[in-house]
């Protein structure tokens, strides 16, 4: 075995309060029926969970929260404590806060100290970054074991008070898509039992000279009366440049590797939305691959989606069994992939 293989030893994944499903939003938005009709026919997004009791707006849960929990559970699966941690990385778009960092915040949380710690701002590619930045710097010998988290709460930005009927239609996919969750892995360079091994991961910026498919907007005290909206999506722009860019990284990955789509024994496709996941898959036309999906359940959760994916197909695979995971990200446009193989 190479020394320098890192090694996925366990997941763990957390979701605030209970599933919410579309004829609870709308009819907390206010909207016709028929909307949780049109949301599971065109999203094919069926339930989500919120950091906040959608009836009294009372919060339930943190970032720091969430991660704490997924990272408890990743840590307890491995069979370690805060003692065997060498670094912490978390990937997130919505931090509690601008600081602390909510890396340290949920370090501390779980008694983790005088290590390295990093936060990678970012949205749906974040968790491939900490995954990215977390194996790179093991196999370079600084340190042996690593926590890497990824999580978002998104729904902090949506005003729920509003008249959803009037928002532009920008604003409207954003709350029917998103939901918030939390997710964990530990990475080492001593692998465990079932582990697998975290073969390759590929990130490319591809946004030159493109508009932000996504904007999220930070607000202080100086600028809270703003007339900006606080989150847009140019829903058109992803549903066609996101299947190309999944598809292009996805040959990247099996190029680096040598491996060919035959090889493929698991697919963890981007996690959209219900619908646009579907499409994704299609399009990336790999029949042989089990796809790996639970957007369509929980939500677009951001950075916690590729661990609750890893979370449903490490316990699947066997010795032998490869996974390719991909990821999408459009507020500048970043694409990802990784690839894992049980050994």
């Amino acid at each position: 075995m190479n020394s320098t293989d890192v090694h996925v030893l366990s997941v763990g994944t957390a979701l605030p309060g209970p599933a919410v499903d579309n004829a609870t939003l709308t009819r907390r938005l206010g909207t016709p029926a028929v909307w949780a009709d049109w949301i599971d026919s065109f999203i094919g997004t069926r339930t989500r969970h919120f950091s906040i009791d959608l009836e009294t707006g009372e919060a339930r849960s943190s970032l720091t929260d969430l991660c704490e929990t997924a990272g408890g559970k990743a840590l307890a699966s491995a069979g370690l404590s805060a003692a065997d941690v060498d670094l912490v990385i978390l990937g997130t778009s919505s931090p509690d806060m601008l600081m602390p960092a909510t890396v340290n915040m949920v370090a501390d949380r779980l008694g983790i100290d005088d290590v390295p710690t990093y936060q990678m701002q970012s949205g749906c590619c974040g968790a491939v970054q900490a995954l990215d930045v977390a194996r790179k710097l093991l196999s370079a010998g600084n340190g042996r074991t690593a926590l890497v988290l990824g999580g978002d709460n998104s729904v902090k930005h949506f005003d729920l008070t509003a008249d959803f009927s009037a928002l532009d239609p920008a604003e409207q996919v954003n709350v029917v898509i998103f939901g918030d969750g939390a997710g964990a892995a530990v990475l080492s360079t001593e692998p465990l039992p079932g582990a697998a091994v975290l073969r390759h991961v590929v990130l490319r910026l591809v946004g030159l000279n493109r508009p932000p498919g996504q904007i999220v907007e930070w607000f202080g005290r100086g600028d809270r009366n703003s007339d900006r909206t606080p989150i847009v999506e140019d829903y058109k722009a992803i549903e066609e440049s996101v299947p190309r860019l999944a598809a292009d990284v996805l040959d990247q990955v099996l190029d680096d590797l040598d491996w060919s789509e035959a090889d493929i024994d698991y697919l963890l496709p981007p996690q959209l939305s219900g619908r646009m996941t579907e499409t994704i898959v299609e399009a990336l036309g790999v029949p042989g691959a089990q796809e790996v999906s639970c957007v369509a359940e929980i939500g677009n959760t951001g950075n916690a989606l590729p661990f609750f994916q890893l979370e449903r197909a490490l316990p699947r695979m066997v010795a032998g069994d490869r996974a390719v995971g991909l990821a999408v990200e459009s507020s500048k446009w970043i694409k990802a992939g990784y690839a894992l193989e049980k050994v």
